[in-house]
């Protein structure tokens, strides 16, 4: 036994009596060391063990230890091994099976006391590092889990309804964290107040940016949800950002007593608007995409009838730039479908979706994909 209480756990398997002594003599001054003369009993010696090495010899009568690695690495998935063979014959056919097999690496006997204290310094080290490292990656997902549910936190419930008007939306992150936002509100006086946005990006920045989009739409309550000030105040959230780091939003207000749509569309693909004339119609760019460098050009509003029987739909570009076999899917593809207008509010959504899937031949999304409806009855 180690006299260093912060020793590793190595077993030692081998039918020579003589090999054991010697391993565990040299071993045994750095670590806790267990010798066993047998396959079987290393299994079983194993499970009490739960060593973080064997070093294993590959001749022995009742199992080879190939067998007794495979048994090993069943029962401990990350249990390290090191074979020993004293067949000089074959050594590289030992050394090809001893790696197929998972085994570390093998040593050939007779072998160097220093050679075999490397070999095993250098396995118990990368071990260390493999165990940081899981340990890392556990902690990442832990807090990109919880990130992510925050995000998920500042979306609406994604079914809206009250008399005569409804809103559906759909929400799809192709990563942990997404660069995409919705949002809607009551406005007062019975209007009602959309926004969709798409920030450059994926992960922990993108997602950091969605939260300032998500705080400046709320805080224009003030401004009666006014898509121009929606807009500004986007901008003064952002206005000290990298230039690289930007967005793109459609914010619009819809006063259902004066049948009045008013949006600003700063560099969004556009929504589409179905009325009740059966033609579509796209709130086209308004503005420019927001960033720090574009700080003093204007959006301008414009405004819509839209009022019973008319839908709405906004979409990000993960939507129009989904890519298949025949190209990307386009905005032609969710105009044909509003024109049918025999799909709205959730069953529209669910049908684009599929479409999407169909196009691409995948479930996966290669970009954020959020979609939005408004529909008056």
């Amino acid at each position: 036994m180690s006299s260093e209480p912060h020793g590793a756990r190595i077993l030692v398997v081998d039918d020579d009596p003589g090999i054991l002594h010697a391993l565990a003599r040299i071993l045994g001054r750095r670590h806790h060391v267990t010798c066993v003369a047998s396959g079987p009993a290393a299994l079983d010696e194993a499970q009490r063990l739960r060593p973080d090495l064997a070093v294993v010899d590959i001749r022995m009568p009742e199992m080879t230890g190939f067998e007794v690695t495979r048994g090993l690495k069943a029962a401990l998935r990350d249990v390290d091994v090191i074979l020993m063979t004293g067949n000089a014959e074959e050594p590289d056919d030992n050394l090809i099976q001893a790696i197929d097999e998972g085994a570390f690496y093998f040593i050939q006997k007779p072998f160097d006391r220093r050679v075999l204290l490397a070999l095993v310094t250098r396995c118990l080290e990368l071990r260390r590092l493999r165990e940081e490292r899981e340990i890392f990656l556990a902690r990442v997902e832990r807090e990109l889990a919880e990130a992510r549910q925050f995000q998920l936190s500042l979306l609406p419930p994604p079914q809206y309804s009250r008399a005569g008007l409804s809103i559906a939306a759909r929400y799809l992150a192709c990563n942990e964290l997404a660069g995409d936002i919705y949002d809607y509100v009551e406005a007062g006086d019975g209007a009602v107040a959309l926004l969709i946005a798409d920030v450059v990006g994926h992960g922990t920045s993108a997602a950091m940016m969605t939260g300032v989009v998500k705080a400046a739409f709320r805080a224009s309550h003030v401004d009666g949800f006014d898509p121009g000030a929606v807009v500004q105040r986007v901008r003064e959230g952002i206005r000290d950002f990298d230039a690289s780091r930007f967005v793109t939003l459609c914010c619009a207000r819809l006063d259902t007593d004066r049948r009045e749509l008013t949006y600003v569309n700063a560099g969004h693909p556009e929504p589409i608007a179905r009325t009740k004339s059966g033609r579509p119609l796209m709130l086209a760019v308004t503005g420019p995409l927001l960033t720090s460098a574009l700080f003093d050009l204007p959006c301008e509003q414009a405004t819509l009838k839209f009022g019973p029987g008319d839908s709405l739909l906004f979409f990000t570009a993960g939507v129009t730039e989904a890519s298949g076999p025949a190209g990307m899917f386009g905005q032609e593809r969710l105009v044909s479908m509003m024109i049918r207008g025999d799909r709205t509010g959730s069953e529209l959504l669910d049908d684009i979706l599929a479409e999407v899937a169909a196009f691409t031949g995948s479930s996966t999304h290669q970009d954020d994909i959020t979609l939005l409806t408004l529909d008056l009855a």
